[in-house]
């Protein structure tokens, strides 16, 4: 399909927070365990808590969604925070300043859970409870899905019939696709996991300017290959890593080098990508037009 993006852009950038601090797994919610995440790479099998970690997920809720928010809003810059249901309802100043900012809230889940090994009634109920506590929370029902990382056969079509308009859940290019296996199209927006905040966690030898330095570099080769076709980029951060003081300067320092870039970038919440992408395409369902807006 040949294309171009809004406004005689080249890129379009997606800047996605995850919020999942309060929906990993634990004990206390009934979980075999508490979750295997931990910067400290400490991982217990038994059904114990890791109060260490968990006040380390709580960091994020306490001091980074501040940060990460109040950047965001210096800089003007609108993103998208693909958020586990339950993590907004234990934080709802954290979901209303989401919302006072402008930004998209796209499902991640009802908990911060894999789907693999659900069978399709449950993971349809999973999916439908993220819908409605997010409706709840935020006043807007998402129509964007991200799941944690491993899901099944079936959550693309599910997401469709539950009303969810695009899927993140690929790794597989840097722009848009439409997925047309299915009754409704349904757009596919890519995401990236190498130039994820989470390496800074799994990798301790990453600094901050390294993962900058990464960031930075695959935006320049984009934004370069761009003037031959429509490129796309996504870049992922948490609250609870890049959030901490030491890191949050190297996302500041990437906002202020794209935002450089001025009119060859557009700087989208993933919904409006969606929503502009599907008007292309005559097979595709359109988004409501309450759920985009310009950037």
């Amino acid at each position: 399909m040949s294309y171009s993006w809004p406004n005689g852009a080249r890129l379009a950038l997606s800047l996605v927070v995850n919020v999942e601090e309060g929906a990993e797994f634990n004990v206390t919610d009934g979980d075999r365990g508490p979750d295997p995440v931990d910067e400290l790479g400490i991982v217990l099998k038994k059904p114990v808590r890791n109060h260490g970690n968990e006040s380390n997920y709580a960091y994020g809720i306490n001091e980074g969604a501040p940060r990460v928010l109040g950047l965001l809003g210096r800089y003007g810059l609108p993103a998208t925070f693909t958020a586990a249901a339950v993590a907004l309802e234990r934080a709802p100043e954290v979901a209303a300043g989401i919302v006072a900012g402008g930004h998209e809230v796209c499902a991640h889940g009802y908990r911060w859970a894999h789907q693999l090994g659900m069978s399709e009634e449950r993971e349809r109920e999973f999916i439908r409870k993220a819908a409605e506590s997010i409706e709840r929370t935020t006043g807007t029902r998402p129509v964007g899905w991200l799941s944690r990382y491993l899901h099944t056969d079936h959550t693309r079509r599910l997401l469709a019939e539950e009303g969810y308009r695009y899927h993140m859940d690929d790794y597989s290019r840097d722009e848009p696709f439409m997925d047309h296996s299915l009754p409704t199209p349904m757009v596919v927006l890519p995401y990236a996991l190498d130039s994820n905040d989470m390496k800074i966690w799994n990798a301790p030898a990453l600094t901050p300017q390294h993962w900058l330095d990464y960031a930075r570099d695959s935006f320049d080769w984009l934004l370069a290959e761009s003037v031959g076709r429509p490129r796309m980029m996504s870049l992922g951060v948490h609250l609870r890593i890049i959030g901490r003081p030491g890191r949050i300067g190297a996302f500041e320092r990437f906002l202020q080098h794209v935002q450089a870039a001025g009119s060859r970038v557009w700087i989208a919440r993933r919904c409006d990508i969606a929503s502009y992408y599907a008007s292309l395409d005559p097979a595709a369902r359109r988004m409501p037009s309450e759920q985009t807006r310009a950037s």
